[in-house]
């Protein structure tokens, strides 16, 4: 298989090389004109790209196209149109035109919009990516494209997020002419997601209906075993994984993904695959078909990959470690210490932004990863703290202190160094240990955002660190331009930006209650859930900086507010209504035929002889009673709950959900996970934990 790996990476891509190879030299020049440039194709270009591309895909297999976009929904759509086109005699022919590559007409009533559009107002646009390559998927050739409704808002994650790689790439340029480079173009952020992932076999999947409903477990007693013992973590790969693992690296490869990493996670049934850097917008397409793959291939293998953030209670959670750079289009990355004088003062001038932009936009980055299954995971000893930090490491924090304080720096090698910008050590890049409690942490060229969820889109959280970055330039950019010298300039602006914002800088164990204290202290925000989280995503700064950058309007931002808070409600709504739906017709009943057997046996031996001794099974009776009787009452509790949610604002049936029907969620949880315990396995309706997590074997 090695050896055929270079064949068949990226073989059903329309890729530039087959662009190359099957375009002539002026369609093809203008194509990449329009990449470079920004300029919109001819008609003419669009014609001759549109027929060698049908051309290609009927080549491989394909007898349809379809505009493969991210509605808000954080999934992938598609409508699927086939070739053909008919011809005199009743026949047909293999057709495909540059207008139908370049835009199409979906319905657009059923996705969200977030009050962007009526109901009745269905037409919907979608619009060619021309800077995503398109690819073949299930016999379809999936055009990348973003999507709009009929009065322009964008209703995807695309187009905002290609505008605020454009926005970003304008404001990191003019900080690069400063420097005076002149051979710089473009400067495009890039992004390595690393996604995590469970693996359990379809049999036992099928019988638990919130897994099914809901993604993840709404009961589920702790087993006797978990991952106490660390042998899971880095453990060899069991047969039947390592074979679905090879088919998904095999299905990536041939997508142009570039897979690189795979390996057991710390839960049991818990593992992780991890690409290579690539553009922002390649990235964020990349994940949305590795999640999408990992689930097919997954189910060809009698298994089923789930990527909600805690399907399981009391073991380790999924997250995706976003890690995320700029680079320059001459191959510079911006994030890299150098180890000359003008290197060093870019370093420090791109981290100086990227702190201010941390500190002042934390709540806006809290956000972008506020949904309903990262609430079981931040804060949880398991995966970052909901308070918003950035980890630097020893080396390159002892740098920024001696700035601020102006204070000579002793490098690890005891070379005392006066820190203007121009003397700036050369800072290994593994220079520090990793921190896996820090959201935000330094790790030699790059920062990696681990807060993200595993199931989510990538989209949201580098949307959001693009344009903030954006905005942190600029202003550098404004004030530097107009400086009489520059040297000067920039090294007073380098030390009042460390000054004003070291506070978000934390390099500390962020699973302490004591990091909770100090981060209050500092005036850091601590918004523990999403309900809380999303209060803040309409902050009038947050609404500035997307207006001023051109990344939403203020109407599409307060859109995804909208949608945001809507996706929250109906989640807990949908697991609220499952667990009573698993309580009355399931777990009340299986206990009750429980309890009818043990009193037969009590009956039986009383009437067998009647001083035996049947304290046992009577306690365990009173036990079982007990605790269905709480059962039901909390189910009676939640049923009402759910049946009187505020008709007031979004944020407050938000908060209702959060603070009252999942409180009550969680005792009607303690109650069925205590019968379960006590419960024979032959009554019990559903596979225990234990038969779940170790269900591959």
């Amino acid at each position: 298989m090695s050896s055929k790996v270079p064949e068949i990476f990226g073989s059903m891509v329309f890729n530039e090389e087959v662009m190359r190879q099957r375009l002539s030299g002026a369609c093809y020049q203008g194509w990449k004109t329009c990449i470079e440039e920004g300029k919109p194709l001819t008609l003419e270009i669009a014609n001759e790209i549109a027929n060698a591309m049908k051309d290609w895909a009927i080549e491989k297999g394909a007898t349809h196209y379809t505009h493969w976009f991210q509605p808000m929904t954080g999934v992938t759509a598609e409508k699927h149109d086939s070739f053909i086109t008919p011809i005199e005699n009743g026949k047909v022919m293999m057709q495909f035109s540059g207008k139908e590559l370049v835009r199409g007409e979906p319905d657009a009533s059923s996705f969200p919009s977030g009050g962007l559009r009526a109901t009745f107002e269905a037409r919907g646009y979608t619009a060619w990516d021309p800077t995503a390559f398109a690819f073949i998927k299930d016999g379809s050739l999936c055009i990348p494209t973003v999507f709009c409704s009929y009065g322009g808002h964008a209703l995807d994650k695309k187009t905002p997020l290609l505008r605020s790689i454009d926005e970003l790439s304008r404001q990191a340029v003019r900080i690069m002419r400063l420097f005076g480079d002149s051979n710089v173009k473009r400067v495009i952020p890039q992004v390595g997601p690393e996604q995590e992932y469970f693996l359990v076999d379809k049999s036992v999947y099928d019988q638990r209906e919130d897994l099914i409903l809901t993604g993840r477990t709404l009961f589920g007693a702790k087993p006797p075993k978990g991952q106490e013992l660390d042998d899971h973590y880095f453990g060899s790969i069991k047969p039947r994984i390592a074979a679905y693992m090879a088919e998904l690296d095999e299905e990536l490869w041939k997508l142009g993904v570039l897979a690189r990493t795979k390996h057991n996670e710390v839960a049991p049934s818990q593992h992780e695959l991890a690409p290579i850097y690539t553009d922002a917008n390649t990235a964020c397409d990349h994940n949305q078909l590795t999640m999408e793959m990992m689930k097919k291939v997954a189910g060809r293998h009698g298994m089923v990959c789930l990527l909600h953030e805690k399907p399981f209670a009391g073991v380790n959670g999924s997250g995706k470690h976003n890690n995320w750079s700029i680079s320059t289009d001459t191959g510079l990355n911006l994030f890299k210490p150098g180890s000359t004088p003008s290197q060093n003062a870019r370093f420090l001038l791109f981290l100086a932004a990227f702190i201010k932009g941390v500190d002042e936009y934390q709540e806006l980055l809290r956000c972008t990863v506020a949904i309903p299954g990262n609430d079981h995971r931040l804060g949880a000893q398991e995966a970052p703290p909901a308070i918003i930090s950035i980890f630097l490491g020893d080396e390159l924090e002892g740098v920024v202190e001696s700035i601020i304080h102006g204070t000579k720096y002793v490098e690890q090698g005891k070379r005392q160094l006066n820190i203007g910008v121009d003397s700036l050590p050369q800072i290994p890049q593994d220079n520090t240990d990793r921190n896996r409690t820090s959201p935000l942490a330094f790790t030699g060229n790059k920062f990696e955002f681990r807060m993200l969820g595993s199931s989510q889109s990538i989209s949201g959280p580098n949307i959001a660190l693009n344009t903030i970055m954006a905005e942190e330039l600029s202003q550098f950019a404004d004030v530097l331009e107009k400086a009489d010298d520059f040297g000067e300039a920039l090294n007073k602006l380098i030390k009042e930006t460390l000054t004003a914002h070291q506070r978000i800088i934390f390099n500390g164990n962020g699973y302490e209650d004591a990091w909770v204290k100090e981060a209050e202290k500092r005036g850091l925000a601590n918004l523990s859930c999403t309900a809380d989280a999303l209060k803040t995503y309409l902050l009038p700064k947050n609404v500035e900086l997307f207006e001023k950058h051109g990344v939403y309007t203020k109407e599409e931002f307060a859109a995804r507010s909208e949608i945001h808070f809507e996706n929250y409600c109906k989640v807990i709504s949908i697991e609220a209504n499952t667990m009573v739906d698993m309580v009355k017709r399931d777990i009340y009943p299986a206990v009750c035929a429980f309890m009818k057997e043990v009193a037969g046996t009590v009956a039986a031996k009383k009437a067998a002889l009647a001083e035996l001794d049947c304290s046992t099974e009577e306690k365990l009776l009173r036990t079982l009673s007990g605790y269905s009787r709480s059962l039901m009452e909390a189910c009676e509790e939640l049923e009402n709950a759910i049946g009187q949610v505020p008709s007031g604002s979004l944020a407050e049936e938000a908060h209702y959900y959060r603070y009252t029907v999942f409180a009550i969620m969680e005792k009607v949880r303690a109650a069925a996970d205590a019968l379960e315990v006590i419960t024979s396995n032959k009554f019990w309706p559903y596979p225990s934990y234990a038969e779940i997590l170790f269900s591959i074997k």
